[in-house]
């Protein structure tokens, strides 16, 4: 972690740095974000906006003003279950669970923003949302579904939608802007072959679904390769594998969860399909019967390109425009902020927090910030929100 020297810090940066610290050492899982949606609700109404709590689960949304256009910001709440391996006061104090995603950060810099919005005079709507479980283990539901199903916006449809992230692979004091595609679509699958146990040493009595799993682990990867183009962006990943029950048992069981990313729709259904094949052509071959799951399918986050040039001129004349990079390699990762922009124009910046030196990745037990991000953060959105609410999209 790394901070402004005390000289430098205004107080209201260092107010934000301590809630990020308290909301740091205080993680909580997914669907129980009971304490961090009490804090954040707290701070919201002191600002003087309308909340409503208990959204979608835990999820907390809060408004101020009225009129259009209606503005809305949404941040992540749920933490990981990763165990902090920082040291330090502000590290975790819940072993197995910590911000390695960094939604400390973005709920931080949304509160941010929102007290700084409070004291706006003039025509709009501000929403701020505070979203539950983006992180999904294989086949949980999404937060943000969970709060659109719970009518998130009361009825009125906003006009743009506004989210970032933590960005370790830029410094701290810049922003990214991705042209179209910030994050990309997600597909999880689930595949589960059956075959016959028998004795070790008689082999032939059985159907192996270790053997077959493991043909069908190299031959997804090869088949997958062999269906893209050098073009096409496209991350294969098998994750978890597991079965039998004995060195001496031919295992009559075995399971692989696994996903693939994609940003493309064409190349995401022929890749489905090449999956789906796979997985049966394997199966018969081995002389197993098999069972293919699909679950956690996200489209993926789409920047309104309208959005994306406005950002990049209102963060240079914010922060400089040596500050701020256009992004023109989509990531792999996903969000299901994916699900927001189905309704209305997004925009996901990509929030720099990198020190000097090598960084840690997201999602590792060292994952921490330059907390200099934290300002800047809060300058670009709550900028980019007033430059909206005074001259909306056409």
């Amino acid at each position: 972690m790394i901070e402004p020297s005390a000289g430098s810090k205004s107080a209201s940066e260092m107010h934000l740095v301590d809630l990020r610290r308290d909301l740091h050492r205080h993680p909580e899982l997914r669907f129980e974000e009971h304490r961090t949606a009490g804090l954040l609700s707290s701070r919201l109404r002191e600002a003087g906006f309308t909340v409503r709590e208990g959204i979608g689960g835990t999820g907390v949304v809060g408004t101020l003003g009225s009129g259009e256009p209606y503005v809305v910001l949404r941040a992540d709440m749920d933490a990981l279950p990763v165990q902090d391996a920082k040291k330090g006061d502000h590290a975790s104090t819940r072993p197995g669970v910590s911000h390695a995603c960094g939604h400390d950060v973005h709920m931080t810099v949304v509160m941010g923003v929102a007290e700084r919005l409070a004291a706006r005079t003039g025509p709009g709507r501000v929403g701020v949302i505070f979203q539950p479980a983006e992180e999904r283990p294989f086949g949980e539901p999404s937060g943000a579904a969970a709060m659109l199903a719970a009518d998130v916006f009361d009825g009125r449809t906003p006009d743009v939608i506004l989210g970032l992230h933590c960005w370790p692979d830029l410094p701290a004091g810049t922003v990214g802007v991705d042209e179209r595609v910030a994050m990309g679509a997600k597909d999880a699958f689930r595949v589960h072959y059956r075959g016959r146990a028998a004795h070790a040493a008689t082999p032939s009595r059985g159907r192996d679904a270790i053997l077959g799993m493991a043909q069908l682990v190299t031959t997804l990867h090869q088949n997958v390769a062999r269906s893209i183009d050098p073009s096409d962006a496209v991350a294969l990943n098998i994750g978890t594998i597991a079965g039998g029950a004995s060195q001496s048992v031919v295992a009559s069981e075995a399971r692989i969860t696994g996903t693939v990313r994609t940003i493309d729709v064409g190349v995401r259904a022929r890749l489905r399909g090449v999956i789906e094949q796979t997985v049966t052509g394997v199966a018969a071959s081995s002389g197993l019967t098999d069972e293919l799951t699909w679950a956690d399918e996200m489209p993926p986050v789409l920047n309104e390109p309208r959005l994306v040039e406005r950002a990049i001129a209102v963060v240079a004349r914010t922060i400089g425009s040596e500050h701020v990079q256009r992004l023109t390699s989509p990531p792999m990762t996903a969000d299901d902020f994916a699900l927001f922009g189905q309704l209305a124009p997004t925009l996901y910046l990509k929030l720099g927090v990198a020190g000097s030196g090598p960084w840690p990745a997201l999602h590792s037990g060292t994952f921490d910030v330059d907390e200099r991000c934290i300002e800047t953060g809060v300058d670009v959105l709550a900028a980019l929100v007033s430059d909206i609410l005074q001259h909306p999209l056409e």
